[in-house]
């Protein structure tokens, strides 16, 4: 197996060897995450649960790193799945969580000597911040109970991606090229063409290997869209990505006829409320 530590240049052999490299690697997180951590750390007495909560959930990667760190040493005695990082540092105390996240390796670091994988990463969590918005969004609207959780799958959608840019920027980069080449190639099919894989089986096989919470996992596979709160946070991840350069998408009249069925609302009221989701 590749140095977990290492930049990924070429596929690995199939999708048992992706998860094990990735559930090996260190989690890098943004800067800022790294940073606000360190200021945290000196004034522990005066942080909460909360406080912490926010900052973590303001970094898709860091939020997947704590919700990874916690399912894999959760105590044998707690039984139940803590399924927001609110909920994840409430139970695992304040002071255990600076003992376990030391300083963080910084994404920009890592990715200096690679600017465009850079962009593209953030690229990918902007629009993850988006999709989570909407999807909180639609899911108040709804009255949906898990509305915390949507949003917490929604921000989480796609993660796998993310740990590619930051693991296998060469790669990346080469499925990015080919989508600008050619915008009706589908994801998965170019993702197979050169990874071997599809990143959503991926990111599937990691949740899994790492244990995030049943509900989780659930609500982040697009396969079960027949559910409310799956569709909720596929519509909004679909919304994102296809508004992330601007609100005349071909796509779009399709994306809001379909939000609007999923809220009972006209395609007129739809628009309108995404939009002002968005204001």
């Amino acid at each position: 197996m590749p140095d977990p530590n290492e930049l990924l240049t070429r596929p690995l052999r199939d999708l048992d060897a992706w998860t094990e490299h990735f559930r090996r690697a260190e989690i890098p997180v943004l800067a800022q995450t790294a940073e606000a951590i360190e200021a945290m750390r000196e004034n522990e007495d005066a942080v909460d649960a909360n406080g912490i909560g926010e900052m973590v959930s303001a970094d898709p990667l860091m939020t997947l790193k704590v919700l990874a760190y916690a399912a894999t040493h959760r105590p044998a005695r707690v039984i139940t799945d803590t399924e927001t990082v609110t909920a994840t540092l409430v139970m695992m105390g304040i002071t255990p969580f600076f003992r376990a996240f030391g300083r963080q390796p910084a994404i920009e670091q890592n990715l200096a000597g690679v600017p465009e994988a850079l962009a593209g990463l953030s690229d990918v969590i902007r629009r993850a911040h988006r999709g989570a918005t909407f999807a909180l969004a639609f899911a108040v609207h709804r009255m949906d109970p898990d509305a915390p959780l949507i949003h917490e799958a929604a921000l989480l959608h796609d993660f796998a991606e993310m740990l590619l840019w930051c693991h296998a920027p060469a790669l990346a980069l080469q499925i990015r090229a080919a989508q600008l080449a050619d915008p009706s190639l589908r994801s998965a099919t170019i993702q197979k063409q050169v990874l071997g894989i599809d990143l959503h089986d991926l990111q599937q096989a990691l949740m899994k290997a790492w244990r995030l919470p049943e509900m989780l996992r659930r609500i982040s596979d697009d396969r079960h869209a027949e559910q409310a709160n799956v569709r909720n946070v596929l519509l909004a991840v679909r919304l994102a990505r296809h508004t992330a350069q601007g609100w005349d998408n071909a796509a779009l009249p399709d994306d809001v006829a379909d939000i609007a069925a999923m809220l009972n609302l006209s395609p007129a009221s739809a628009l309108q409320f995404v939009r002002s989701v968005e204001a």
